[in-house]
């Protein structure tokens, strides 16, 4: 997915590295360490050296309980040290709730505009619709002062992923370009440590709203809690696995404070594989009762593929009932994909997946016959080659709804490793809907997620 920030634009399926730089006296963990002019140009040149892309520059600390400060006051604190790097051809971020401080930035240079108050201004909103700076959609519940007095949700990721859709959608509205769009679901920002580790270990579902999802976890308090740290300095190493474990799980953008022990672990995060899954052949269930079968089938490959080395599923898709393939003389098909992030080559990958698909019982005499199982690698991160026995990406996946549907639900926006957008436009092959759904048109644009709600 790319983050298109003015002048700058992004890859998010490898992790863009953001730079924390608090010219504030009264900052959480980092408070006057760079409130002068000097020290904070020094410290963004150090960090970008380090690997950061960006530079988030904020002068208004939001710390649970912080007061405001007044707009002359963030002003005199950010507005040269955003000129300074903007000029040294930084990409350059204003972090920032006033739209007075965010357009004064902008027009210094600044890229990106992070409103942790979620563009509810509209005034921010009006600066953001009048340039073409990236913008980072928080979500907050109350506001600084208030947020952490008693943070009530009924399902944390629902409610934090509706608002940040709405949000998103309102400013496409105004005429933003979605492309410009980033969004962070606020950890720490009124929500309980509970609530924040619930959020960050269901962010795949914030990834489904098809944005880049920024991880902005670095030194919270959250991570204190977990991990027994009481003092925010001394929590960078357990931040970068954080921030590791966020991107698995499809976060884009890391925002962080200490950028060396970031990037060095973020050299750990495995490539993602796409993993199509059909059945229409059920080992189980009688009449009236075979697509239940056929999802026994897949429900049981999936318990198989948690059991391969180096390898973790980060999601699923629903189960979509389909029309068959090429060979349209058999039974309907049921198919959903599978996202994992893995340290197996796609080759080694291939044995283990042909495994399980002989343990169900695959024949391979018919071909795009009946199956108790399929298994292919639709996409694998990076890879884009062809030997005797495996392609990729898969040579049909754009051509084939009942992988296209299933993919754009759990990956909004893909791009293959070829460069290929993945988009209904190819689609000509198996129509497949959800099972109670209307069926939609196998040339339909919309996106699956959509189609869904």
């Amino acid at each position: 997915m790319m983050w298109k920030c003015g002048n700058f634009e992004f890859d998010t399926r490898m992790p863009v590295v953001m730079g924390i730089l608090n010219v504030t006296p009264d900052s959480f963990s980092d408070g006057g360490r760079h409130a002068d002019y000097a020290s904070a140009v020094t410290y963004a040149r150090e960090m970008v050296e380090q690997g950061a892309q960006i530079i988030d520059v904020g002068g208004e600390s939001t710390r649970p309980g912080s007061a405001e400060v007044t707009v002359d006051q963030e002003l005199d604190r950010v507005l040269d040290v955003v000129r300074a790097l903007a000029d040294l051809g930084y990409c350059v971020s204003i972090d920032t709730r006033h739209a007075q401080v965010a357009q004064a930035c902008v027009n210094a240079g600044a890229s990106i505009i992070n409103d942790v108050s979620g563009f509810r201004d509209p005034d921010m909103v009006k600066v953001a619709a009048g340039c073409n700076a990236g913008l980072v959609v928080m979500h907050m519940q109350g506001t600084p002062e208030t947020m952490q007095e008693d943070p009530q949700y009924t399902d944390v990721v629902e409610e934090v992923k509706d608002y940040l859709g709405r949000q998103a959608r309102m400013l496409q509205e105004q005429g933003v370009d979605p492309a410009r769009i980033c969004v962070d679901p606020g950890p720490g920002f009124g929500k309980t440590p509970s609530q924040t580790m619930e959020l960050m270990r269901n962010l795949h579902e914030i990834r489904h709203l098809g944005y880049p999802v920024m991880c902005a976890v670095s030194r919270k308090s959250f991570i204190g809690w977990a991990y027994n740290i009481p003092e925010a300095s001394d929590r960078d190493v357990a931040s970068a696995a954080e921030a590791l474990l966020a991107c698995e799980l499809g976060a884009g953008v890391v925002r962080t404070h200490n950028v060396a022990k970031t990037v060095e672990g973020l050299k750990d995060l495995r490539p993602y594989a796409v993993i199509g899954m059909g059945s229409n052949v059920a080992l189980v269930g009688g009449p009236g009762e075979e697509r239940a079968g056929k999802i026994a089938n897949l429900e049981q490959a999936i318990q198989m593929m948690c059991t391969m080395p180096d390898t973790q599923i980060v999601d699923i898709s629903s189960y979509y009932d389909s029309e068959p393939a090429y060979l349209e003389d058999q039974e309907a098909f049921v198919n959903a994909v599978v996202v994992v992030r893995t340290g197996l080559a796609p080759m080694e990958l291939l044995k283990y997946l042909h495994a399980i698909e002989n343990s169900l019982g695959r024949t391979r005499t018919v071909p795009n016959g009946p199956r108790t199982l399929d298994l292919d690698i639709e996409d694998y991160q990076m890879y884009h080659y062809a030997n005797e026995t495996l392609t990729l990406p898969h040579p049909r996946v754009c051509e084939r709804d009942f992988v296209v549907r299933p993919l754009l639900e759990v990956l909004p926006g893909h791009i293959l490793a070829d460069g290929t957008p993945v988009t209904f436009d190819q689609v000509r092959f198996g129509a497949c809907i959800l099972p109670d759904a209307t069926p939609s048109a196998v040339t339909s644009t919309e996106t699956t997620s959509d189609a869904a709600r």
